[in-house]
């Protein structure tokens, strides 16, 4: 008779090599999570007078401006070029975090909008 809760005989072959499937695709996301957040992305605006560099961490490490970009006069424009140079940097920070998932998951849709 077969236990309760469980599989006769126990865990069938197929069940334990999803297992290790799993875990081993878990390990393999925690080493490119890890690998992203030491990458820097660096994005410009006004056609290069702001640049801002992003990590992989989403954490602003670096603004650079040109003087050119800095009008006493204009404020709003140079903070209009830092807030794009920082947006842009940051989504690509998230499209190399979304293709290194879709690296892992090799394009896999389980549904429900789940990337894997």
């Amino acid at each position: 008779m077969a236990k309760r809760g469980g599989f006769p005989g126990g865990m069938p072959g197929n069940m334990n090599n999803l297992m290790k499937q799993a875990q081993r695709m878990q390990r393999q996301m925690e080493e490119n999570q890890k690998e992203l957040e030491t990458k820097e992305f660096t994005a410009k605006a006004g056609g290069g007078a702001v640049e801002v560099t992003v990590t992989g961490k989403k954490e602003v490490t670096k603004v650079k401006l040109s003087e050119e970009a800095v009008d006493p006069d204009d404020i709003e424009t140079l903070e209009d070029l830092v807030m794009a140079a920082a947006n842009e940097a940051l989504r690509m920070a998230d499209a190399a975090s979304a293709d290194a998932m879709s690296k892992m998951t090799g394009g896999l849709s389980m549904g429900g909008g789940f990337p894997f």
